[in-house]
């Protein structure tokens, strides 16, 4: 019987010493589970709401891979000589049955109690177990034999690993990523559409280029430098902009800059009838592939509003203003002016189950507010890839077919497409 099984203090002194083993397995399983699925973004979040731990966490995740090596062996260590010691113990107090109870004790004990449990806890509680582990486990990393051991046996791995083409670093979050956690935590109600929306916004943002958010030179309100202040004035008037570009022998000529204050301004002190050409204000250009983000701290240092856009050649492809690049961010800003347009104004309309789409209209833009999947090329718009697929301009209710869709030209103003009928090519077949 087990009961009359005599117990000498060595075997006292193997069992508590199997017991710590057992323990310090199942917490540094833990720590190991806890720490892998801990993520960096997530760790600085805990650090920033002053969380106990939280900055030891932020140290490890960093770089997992000075912690994850030293767990395993610790891992292996504890549970390798607790077992050795569990034979040890049952074979001298049972016998020959203790190598069955020893098999037993350390499948079901070692590997559901100190190794299952911990585990699972720490998938499910990620957060709080990774900062109870995190300031242990970095006091452990110091240990100088546990720092030696570890250096080694990343050199190791990093050996094995380099020749299959396996990175010494760290997979790095990609944009990708980011608009998936958007969209996990509005499902999740831990933030609204609306902020979603603005995330993918701000990631497309930083791949926009000014030719795709710019005013295009034939839609630019100028005025020339042979024109009076007033004739300046009136036109910035009935136009609705605050700026105009002015212009010397032709639009390519772009040699300054009038704003609708300054002429109101020059107006009052009666220089009406005084030439726009003795009252500029300083012109500045920007290249038409620049990064609409970088533009923003143009428009900061210039202290300007307005940039002209300039092509490969010089020439001028267009113009954009500070308005243009918050749009791209927070979506259409509608001011006073805007409430008198027309509905022909709208990027796109539904007549008939028709869906009508400006010629104007960005590529991306129509894809993402009408879940279309236009074809990509070299164009921006919706004009130019149907000028692209008609090679030339198209006259009136000509149609063209692209892999899924048929176009047809709706309304045509001299050689620029102003509306498209979009219509899948599945309806026709």
């Amino acid at each position: 019987m087990i009961s009359a099984v005599h117990w000498s203090s060595t075997d006292y002194y193997l069992a508590i010493t199997v017991g710590v083993l057992l323990m310090a397995s199942g917490f540094f399983a833990l720590a190991e589970t806890s720490l892998v699925r801990m993520t960096r973004t997530r760790a600085a979040s805990l650090k920033d709401d002053g969380h106990r731990g939280a900055s030891s966490l932020v140290r490890l995740v960093e770089s997992p891979d000075r912690f994850l090596n030293p767990l395993l062996l610790l891992i292996l260590i504890c549970q390798l000589v607790s077992a050795t010691l569990v034979g040890v113990l049952a074979s001298h107090l049972l016998g020959t049955a203790g190598l069955i109870v020893a098999t037993v004790f350390e499948v079901v004990v070692i590997f559901v109690v100190f190794e299952a449990i911990p585990k699972n806890y720490a998938v499910h509680y990620v957060d709080r177990s990774a900062m109870l582990a995190a300031p242990i486990v970095e006091a452990l990393l110091r240990f100088w034999p546990i720092k030696w051991i570890s250096s080694i046996l990343l050199s190791i791995a990093k050996a094995v690993l380099r020749p299959l083409g396996v990175s010494d670093s760290f997979q790095k979050v990609t944009e990708s990523e980011i608009l998936a956690m958007a969209d996990v935590a509005v499902g999740d109600l831990a933030i609204e559409e609306t902020e979603r929306d603005f995330i993918h916004s701000v990631i497309e943002f930083g791949d926009t280029i000014v030719r795709e958010v710019m005013v295009p030179r034939i839609d630019m309100v100028d005025v020339s430098h042979d024109e009076t202040i007033e004739t300046a004035f009136e036109r910035a008037v009935t136009s609705g902009r605050s700026r105009l570009p002015v212009l010397g022998e032709s639009v390519d000529d772009v040699i300054g800059v009038v704003n609708l204050r300054y002429l109101a301004k020059l107006i009052a002190e009666e220089h009406g009838s005084s030439l726009v050409g003795d009252h500029l204000l300083a012109a500045h250009f920007v290249p038409e592939t620049k990064k609409v983000s970088s533009l923003i701290g143009e428009f900061r240092r210039r202290k300007s509003h307005l940039f002209i856009v300039v092509d490969e050649y010089g020439g001028t492809a267009g113009l954009i203003t500070l308005e243009d690049v918050l749009e791209e961010l927070v979506g259409e800003i509608a001011d006073e002016s805007d409430l008198h347009e027309t509905d022909e104004d709208d990027s796109a309309t539904h007549r008939g189950g028709e869906l009508i789409v400006s010629g104007r209209l960005n590529i991306d833009d129509a894809d993402e507010q009408y879940g279309l999947n236009l074809p990509k090329g070299g164009w921006d718009t919706v004009g130019g890839m149907v000028l692209d697929l008609a090679g030339g301009v198209p006259d009136v209710n000509a149609s063209f077919d692209s892999e899924h869709y048929r176009f047809t030209v709706k309304r045509v103003d001299g050689r620029r497409i102003e509306e498209v009928l979009v219509e899948s090519r599945n309806e026709h077949s």
